[in-house]
């Protein structure tokens, strides 16, 4: 890794400490609240890679672990990973490599063929493998049927969409200042 990507993956995991300020927004009847986190999950990916992004996920995680004050509504610490949220926190690690793989998949042409590209890459790995790991979490630590846990996190897909379109977009014009 240059020393570029080692900047910018910092700069994405300060971006993920930055938001613990902002307070989750409980959700009626879930024990997962809805935040910010997986639009710089999706972002970081776009804009440095599988790799770079991966890393920057990563050491966030670890800092919430450790019990730095990180994550949203100033928690961290192990009691909260291994919570409903933590499958969650967890599977941002591998989102944000896929997010990053899927984006450097390169599609030559108009600009709205990279946002497609990108807004694809951001539902595939900011969304898809997050719930591939955060759903399972969630009906084992809350013991809920696994049919039942993804009921649950329905009511999020809108949302997350909406992070994804926005990531891609705001991929575009970061990129065209990076490179």
């Amino acid at each position: 890794m240059t020393t570029r990507t080692l900047v910018l993956s910092a700069l994405f995991t300060a971006l993920l400490c930055a938001l613990a300020v902002v307070p989750p927004i409980p959700m009626p009847l879930v024990p997962v609240p809805l935040t910010l986190q997986t639009l710089i999950v999706m972002l970081a990916g776009l804009v440095v890679g599988p790799r770079a992004a991966g890393l920057a996920v990563l050491i966030y995680v670890v800092l919430a672990a450790i019990g730095f004050p990180v994550l949203p509504g100033a928690r961290g610490g192990l009691g909260v990973l291994l919570g409903p949220t933590g499958g969650f926190l967890v599977g941002m690690i591998p989102g944000a490599m896929v997010v990053g793989w899927l984006a450097t998949r390169a599609i030559e042409g108009k600009p709205w063929l990279h946002i497609a590209r990108n807004t694809l890459a951001a539902v595939l790995g900011g969304i898809v493998v997050i719930y591939l790991v955060g759903v399972p979490w969630l009906a084992i630590v809350t013991g809920m049927p696994f049919a039942k846990a993804i009921n649950v996190v329905v009511v999020f897909l809108p949302g997350d969409f909406i992070k994804a379109v926005v990531a891609a977009f705001l991929a575009q014009r970061v990129n065209r200042f990076l490179v």
